[in-house]
Protein backbone atom coordinates (compact mmCIF):
# COMPACT_ATOMS: atom_id res chain seq x y z
CA UNK A 1 0.00 0.00 0.00
CA UNK A 2 1.95 2.84 -1.31
CA UNK A 3 1.23 6.60 -2.05
CA UNK A 4 -0.12 7.22 -5.80
CA UNK A 5 1.41 10.39 -6.11
CA UNK A 6 1.32 10.31 -10.26
CA UNK A 7 -1.94 9.07 -10.26
CA UNK A 8 -3.56 11.81 -8.25
CA UNK A 9 -1.59 14.38 -10.14
CA UNK A 10 -4.05 15.44 -12.95
CA UNK A 11 -6.79 15.28 -10.41
CA UNK A 12 -5.14 17.71 -7.86
CA UNK A 13 -3.98 20.40 -10.48
CA UNK A 14 -7.58 20.36 -11.60
CA UNK A 15 -9.04 21.03 -8.24
CA UNK A 16 -6.57 23.22 -7.69
CA UNK A 17 -7.45 25.37 -10.77
CA UNK A 18 -10.73 25.51 -9.88
CA UNK A 19 -10.75 26.65 -6.48
CA UNK A 20 -8.35 29.30 -7.34
CA UNK A 21 -11.09 30.26 -9.79
CA UNK A 22 -14.46 29.85 -8.18
CA UNK A 23 -12.95 29.34 -4.31
CA UNK A 24 -15.34 27.10 -2.41
CA UNK A 25 -18.67 28.44 -4.21
CA UNK A 26 -20.18 25.09 -4.57
CA UNK A 27 -22.61 23.84 -1.40
CA UNK A 28 -21.03 27.18 0.50
CA UNK A 29 -23.22 29.89 0.33
CA UNK A 30 -23.46 32.63 3.26
CA UNK A 31 -26.92 33.25 4.80
CA UNK A 32 -28.94 36.97 5.28
CA UNK A 33 -28.24 36.00 9.53
CA UNK A 34 -24.87 35.31 8.70
CA UNK A 35 -25.12 30.85 8.73
CA UNK A 36 -23.50 29.19 5.98
CA UNK A 37 -25.37 26.91 3.88
CA UNK A 38 -23.62 23.70 2.45
CA UNK A 39 -26.22 21.05 0.14
CA UNK A 40 -23.82 18.33 0.95
CA UNK A 41 -21.16 16.81 2.81
CA UNK A 42 -20.21 13.63 2.56
CA UNK A 43 -18.23 11.02 4.94
CA UNK A 44 -16.25 8.28 4.56
CA UNK A 45 -15.67 5.06 6.40
CA UNK A 46 -13.54 2.48 6.10
CA UNK A 47 -14.51 -0.96 6.18
CA UNK A 48 -13.06 -2.33 9.36
CA UNK A 49 -16.52 -3.82 9.86
CA UNK A 50 -18.91 -5.37 7.72
CA UNK A 51 -20.07 -2.31 5.73
CA UNK A 52 -23.87 -2.74 6.60
CA UNK A 53 -23.43 -2.61 10.13
CA UNK A 54 -21.59 0.53 9.30
CA UNK A 55 -24.00 2.10 7.42
CA UNK A 56 -26.86 1.23 10.20
CA UNK A 57 -24.92 2.24 13.39
CA UNK A 58 -24.29 5.35 11.54
CA UNK A 59 -26.89 6.39 10.34
CA UNK A 60 -27.66 8.24 13.40
CA UNK A 61 -24.48 10.20 12.83
CA UNK A 62 -26.33 12.60 9.90
CA UNK A 63 -28.60 14.17 12.48
CA UNK A 64 -26.56 14.50 15.35
CA UNK A 65 -23.66 16.03 13.02
CA UNK A 66 -26.51 18.42 11.25
CA UNK A 67 -27.76 19.72 14.92
CA UNK A 68 -24.09 20.47 16.12
CA UNK A 69 -22.66 22.14 13.39
CA UNK A 70 -26.05 24.19 13.00
CA UNK A 71 -24.88 25.40 16.37
CA UNK A 72 -21.39 26.45 14.66
CA UNK A 73 -23.48 28.09 12.22
CA UNK A 74 -23.40 25.40 9.10
CA UNK A 75 -27.21 24.87 7.91
CA UNK A 76 -26.13 21.43 5.91
CA UNK A 77 -28.77 20.09 4.11
CA UNK A 78 -27.43 17.09 3.11
CA UNK A 79 -25.13 14.59 4.51
CA UNK A 80 -24.43 11.50 2.87
CA UNK A 81 -22.99 8.56 4.54
CA UNK A 82 -20.49 5.38 2.95
CA UNK A 83 -18.13 2.78 3.52
CA UNK A 84 -15.41 2.47 1.32
CA UNK A 85 -14.38 -0.66 -0.62
CA UNK A 86 -11.61 -0.63 1.27
CA UNK A 87 -9.12 1.59 3.23
CA UNK A 88 -7.51 2.66 0.58
CA UNK A 89 -10.25 3.69 -1.60
CA UNK A 90 -11.71 6.01 1.35
CA UNK A 91 -7.63 7.88 1.32
CA UNK A 92 -8.00 8.04 -2.58
CA UNK A 93 -11.56 9.66 -2.28
CA UNK A 94 -9.77 12.09 0.28
CA UNK A 95 -7.27 13.03 -1.86
CA UNK A 96 -9.17 13.11 -5.14
CA UNK A 97 -11.85 15.61 -2.98
CA UNK A 98 -14.90 13.20 -3.65
CA UNK A 99 -15.29 12.68 -0.23
CA UNK A 100 -14.69 15.87 1.90
CA UNK A 101 -14.56 13.79 5.71
CA UNK A 102 -12.81 10.82 6.34
CA UNK A 103 -12.88 7.83 9.48
CA UNK A 104 -9.36 6.56 8.76
CA UNK A 105 -6.67 5.06 10.65
CA UNK A 106 -3.04 6.47 11.10
CA UNK A 107 -1.64 4.60 8.84
CA UNK A 108 -3.79 5.24 6.13
CA UNK A 109 -3.65 9.00 6.98
CA UNK A 110 -0.44 9.25 6.67
CA UNK A 111 -0.10 7.23 3.04
CA UNK A 112 -2.87 9.73 1.84
CA UNK A 113 -1.42 12.98 3.61
CA UNK A 114 -0.82 14.89 0.52
CA UNK A 115 -4.65 15.07 -0.07
CA UNK A 116 -5.87 14.62 3.31
CA UNK A 117 -5.64 16.05 6.74
CA UNK A 118 -6.40 15.10 10.49
CA UNK A 119 -8.29 17.23 12.37
CA UNK A 120 -9.04 15.06 15.58
CA UNK A 121 -7.93 11.46 17.23
CA UNK A 122 -10.20 9.03 18.46
CA UNK A 123 -9.49 8.54 22.58
CA UNK A 124 -10.07 5.10 24.29
CA UNK A 125 -10.23 4.36 28.26
CA UNK A 126 -6.52 5.50 28.88
CA UNK A 127 -4.07 2.31 31.22
CA UNK A 128 -2.23 3.25 34.51
CA UNK A 129 1.03 2.60 33.02
CA UNK A 130 2.01 4.25 29.88
CA UNK A 131 5.95 4.36 30.23
CA UNK A 132 8.45 3.43 27.88
CA UNK A 133 10.33 1.77 30.22
CA UNK A 134 9.98 -2.17 30.06
CA UNK A 135 10.92 -2.20 34.17
CA UNK A 136 7.95 0.08 35.08
CA UNK A 137 4.97 -1.77 33.44
CA UNK A 138 6.40 -4.44 35.61
CA UNK A 139 7.27 -2.92 38.77
CA UNK A 140 3.48 -1.43 38.33
CA UNK A 141 1.55 -3.91 37.41
CA UNK A 142 -1.03 -5.36 36.77
CA UNK A 143 -2.12 -2.59 34.35
CA UNK A 144 -5.69 -1.00 35.29
CA UNK A 145 -7.74 0.88 33.43
CA UNK A 146 -8.36 4.63 34.16
CA UNK A 147 -11.40 6.87 33.52
CA UNK A 148 -8.54 9.25 31.41
CA UNK A 149 -9.22 9.38 27.76
CA UNK A 150 -6.00 8.36 25.65
CA UNK A 151 -5.55 9.33 22.30
CA UNK A 152 -2.42 6.62 21.71
CA UNK A 153 -1.58 3.05 23.41
CA UNK A 154 1.67 1.10 23.08
CA UNK A 155 2.34 -2.33 22.14
CA UNK A 156 4.19 -4.29 24.25
CA UNK A 157 6.96 -7.54 24.03
CA UNK A 158 5.71 -9.88 26.96
CA UNK A 159 7.73 -12.28 28.09
CA UNK A 160 6.22 -15.89 29.38
CA UNK A 161 6.78 -18.59 31.86
CA UNK A 162 9.25 -20.49 30.02
CA UNK A 163 12.85 -20.51 31.45
CA UNK A 164 14.04 -18.54 28.16
CA UNK A 165 11.01 -16.15 28.92
CA UNK A 166 12.03 -15.81 32.75
CA UNK A 167 15.51 -15.48 31.81
CA UNK A 168 14.89 -12.08 29.70
CA UNK A 169 12.66 -11.07 32.42
CA UNK A 170 14.98 -11.23 34.98
CA UNK A 171 17.93 -8.82 33.27
CA UNK A 172 14.78 -6.53 32.22
CA UNK A 173 13.92 -6.52 36.07
CA UNK A 174 17.42 -6.31 37.26
CA UNK A 175 17.94 -2.49 35.15
CA UNK A 176 20.33 -4.11 32.32
CA UNK A 177 20.03 -3.97 28.59
CA UNK A 178 18.88 -6.81 26.15
CA UNK A 179 21.20 -7.38 23.86
CA UNK A 180 20.07 -9.05 20.35
CA UNK A 181 21.79 -12.62 20.75
CA UNK A 182 19.26 -12.34 24.38
CA UNK A 183 16.40 -11.21 21.86
CA UNK A 184 17.39 -13.68 18.68
CA UNK A 185 17.70 -16.49 21.34
CA UNK A 186 13.99 -16.28 22.18
CA UNK A 187 11.11 -18.11 20.24
CA UNK A 188 8.95 -15.10 19.25
CA UNK A 189 4.53 -14.76 18.58
CA UNK A 190 3.85 -12.68 15.62
CA UNK A 191 0.83 -11.50 14.24
CA UNK A 192 0.40 -10.99 10.43
CA UNK A 193 2.42 -8.04 9.08
CA UNK A 194 -0.27 -5.56 8.65
CA UNK A 195 -1.16 -5.55 12.94
CA UNK A 196 0.40 -2.57 14.11
CA UNK A 197 0.79 -4.01 17.68
CA UNK A 198 1.48 -6.96 16.81
CA UNK A 199 3.80 -6.62 14.46
CA UNK A 200 4.77 -2.80 13.00
CA UNK A 201 5.16 -1.37 15.97
CA UNK A 202 7.28 -3.92 17.01
CA UNK A 203 9.65 -4.43 14.22
CA UNK A 204 9.87 -0.38 14.61
CA UNK A 205 11.20 -0.90 18.05
CA UNK A 206 13.66 -3.46 16.84
CA UNK A 207 15.00 -1.07 14.15
CA UNK A 208 15.61 2.04 16.38
CA UNK A 209 16.52 -0.21 19.33
CA UNK A 210 19.38 -2.51 16.94
CA UNK A 211 19.23 -1.89 13.77
CA UNK A 212 17.10 -4.79 12.95
CA UNK A 213 14.00 -6.10 11.51
CA UNK A 214 11.42 -8.16 12.93
CA UNK A 215 11.84 -10.43 10.37
CA UNK A 216 15.27 -11.34 11.07
CA UNK A 217 14.57 -13.16 14.17
CA UNK A 218 15.63 -16.72 13.58
CA UNK A 219 12.44 -18.10 15.71
CA UNK A 220 9.53 -16.66 15.16
CA UNK A 221 5.38 -18.22 14.62
CA UNK A 222 2.70 -16.27 13.39
CA UNK A 223 -0.45 -16.86 15.41
CA UNK A 224 -3.98 -16.12 14.21
CA UNK A 225 -5.18 -14.55 16.98
CA UNK A 226 -4.01 -12.85 20.27
CA UNK A 227 -5.94 -15.81 22.12
CA UNK A 228 -3.96 -18.31 20.09
CA UNK A 229 -0.71 -16.12 20.68
CA UNK A 230 -1.15 -16.01 24.36
CA UNK A 231 -1.86 -19.97 24.30
CA UNK A 232 1.61 -20.65 22.89
CA UNK A 233 2.94 -18.31 25.83
CA UNK A 234 1.49 -20.02 28.09
CA UNK A 235 2.38 -23.62 27.28
CA UNK A 236 5.97 -22.93 26.41
CA UNK A 237 5.87 -22.83 22.98
CA UNK A 238 7.09 -19.19 22.69
CA UNK A 239 9.30 -17.30 24.88
CA UNK A 240 7.44 -13.73 23.77
CA UNK A 241 4.17 -12.54 22.02
CA UNK A 242 3.88 -9.21 20.72
CA UNK A 243 0.76 -7.47 21.43
CA UNK A 244 -1.59 -4.32 22.71
CA UNK A 245 -1.01 -2.65 26.00
CA UNK A 246 -4.04 -4.09 27.85
CA UNK A 247 -3.95 -7.72 26.27
CA UNK A 248 -3.46 -9.14 29.75
CA UNK A 249 -6.19 -8.08 30.98
CA UNK A 250 -7.99 -9.06 28.47
CA UNK A 251 -6.84 -12.64 28.85
CA UNK A 252 -6.21 -12.64 32.63
CA UNK A 253 -9.50 -15.09 33.27
CA UNK A 254 -8.27 -17.18 30.36
CA UNK A 255 -4.47 -17.16 31.56
CA UNK A 256 -5.71 -20.34 34.73
CA UNK A 257 -9.22 -21.02 33.75
CA UNK A 258 -8.56 -22.32 29.31
CA UNK A 259 -4.69 -22.43 29.28
CA UNK A 260 -4.58 -24.10 32.93
CA UNK A 261 -1.19 -21.97 34.12
CA UNK A 262 -1.75 -22.26 38.28
CA UNK A 263 -0.35 -18.82 38.72
CA UNK A 264 -1.35 -15.68 37.62
CA UNK A 265 -1.11 -14.12 34.14
CA UNK A 266 0.48 -10.63 36.26
CA UNK A 267 2.94 -13.17 38.23
CA UNK A 268 4.06 -15.22 35.26
CA UNK A 269 4.51 -12.90 32.68
CA UNK A 270 6.76 -9.57 32.36
CA UNK A 271 7.29 -6.61 29.58
CA UNK A 272 10.84 -7.15 28.02
CA UNK A 273 9.85 -3.83 25.52
CA UNK A 274 7.47 -0.93 24.56
CA UNK A 275 7.27 0.26 21.52
CA UNK A 276 6.43 4.28 20.95
CA UNK A 277 2.96 5.30 20.95
CA UNK A 278 0.33 4.51 18.54
CA UNK A 279 -1.89 7.24 17.85
CA UNK A 280 -5.58 6.08 17.41
CA UNK A 281 -8.11 6.34 14.15
CA UNK A 282 -8.54 9.89 12.78
CA UNK A 283 -11.13 12.02 11.97
CA UNK A 284 -9.43 13.43 8.52
CA UNK A 285 -10.90 15.76 6.29
CA UNK A 286 -9.79 16.20 2.23
CA UNK A 287 -7.58 19.16 1.51
CA UNK A 288 -9.45 19.05 -1.76
CA UNK A 289 -13.00 19.92 -0.90
CA UNK A 290 -14.65 22.30 -2.46
CA UNK A 291 -16.57 22.76 0.53
CA UNK A 292 -14.19 22.53 3.58
CA UNK A 293 -12.36 25.72 5.02
CA UNK A 294 -10.65 26.74 7.80
CA UNK A 295 -13.66 28.14 9.14
CA UNK A 296 -15.83 24.26 8.49
CA UNK A 297 -12.16 22.72 9.86
CA UNK A 298 -13.16 23.98 13.04
CA UNK A 299 -16.67 23.87 13.37
CA UNK A 300 -16.22 19.81 12.47
CA UNK A 301 -13.49 19.57 15.11
CA UNK A 302 -16.24 21.48 18.09
CA UNK A 303 -18.85 19.11 16.50
CA UNK A 304 -17.18 15.67 16.29
CA UNK A 305 -16.00 16.29 20.27
CA UNK A 306 -19.17 17.46 20.95
CA UNK A 307 -20.51 14.32 19.63
CA UNK A 308 -18.61 12.19 21.54
CA UNK A 309 -19.96 13.59 24.66
CA UNK A 310 -23.32 12.61 24.38
CA UNK A 311 -24.94 9.28 24.85
CA UNK A 312 -26.21 8.70 21.76
CA UNK A 313 -23.27 9.77 19.90
CA UNK A 314 -21.23 7.07 22.16
CA UNK A 315 -23.41 4.78 20.86
CA UNK A 316 -22.37 6.09 17.27
CA UNK A 317 -18.66 6.02 17.28
CA UNK A 318 -18.26 2.68 19.37
CA UNK A 319 -18.80 1.03 16.04
CA UNK A 320 -15.31 1.57 15.67
CA UNK A 321 -14.59 1.30 19.27
CA UNK A 322 -13.82 5.27 19.76
CA UNK A 323 -14.95 7.11 23.08
CA UNK A 324 -14.40 10.20 22.34
CA UNK A 325 -12.22 12.61 20.29
CA UNK A 326 -9.41 15.48 20.46
CA UNK A 327 -8.07 17.60 18.49
CA UNK A 328 -4.85 16.24 16.58
CA UNK A 329 -1.88 17.76 14.12
CA UNK A 330 0.17 15.95 11.27
CA UNK A 331 2.73 15.39 13.78
CA UNK A 332 1.10 13.34 16.10
CA UNK A 333 1.79 10.69 13.16
CA UNK A 334 5.32 10.50 12.45
CA UNK A 335 5.68 7.89 14.28
CA UNK A 336 3.29 6.43 11.88
CA UNK A 337 5.27 7.60 9.00
CA UNK A 338 8.74 6.28 10.44
CA UNK A 339 6.70 2.81 10.36
CA UNK A 340 5.15 2.69 7.04
CA UNK A 341 8.91 4.07 5.61
CA UNK A 342 10.50 1.12 6.94
CA UNK A 343 7.37 -1.53 5.53
CA UNK A 344 8.15 0.47 2.29
CA UNK A 345 12.12 -0.13 2.54
CA UNK A 346 11.79 -3.97 3.92
CA UNK A 347 9.58 -4.59 0.79
CA UNK A 348 12.09 -2.85 -1.78
CA UNK A 349 14.76 -5.38 -0.58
Amino acid sequence: MFKKVFKYAGVLALVVTLTACGGKSDGDKKNADGSKTIDKLSVGFVPSRDPEEIVSATDPLKNLLQDELKKEGYDVKNIDITVGTNFEAVGESLSSGTLDVGFIPGGTYVLYDDGAEVLLTATRAGLSIDSDKAKDWNDNKPTKPTDKQAESYRALMIAGPSSKGQALAKKVNEGKELSWDDLNGASWSVMSSSSPAGYIYPSLWLKENYDKNLSELKNIVQSDSYGSAFARLASGQVDVVLAYADARRDFEKNWTKEYNREKGIWDETNVIGVTPAIYNDTISVSKNSKVVDEDLKKALQKAFINIGKTEEGKKVISIYSHEGYKESTSKDYDNERKAQKMIQESTKK
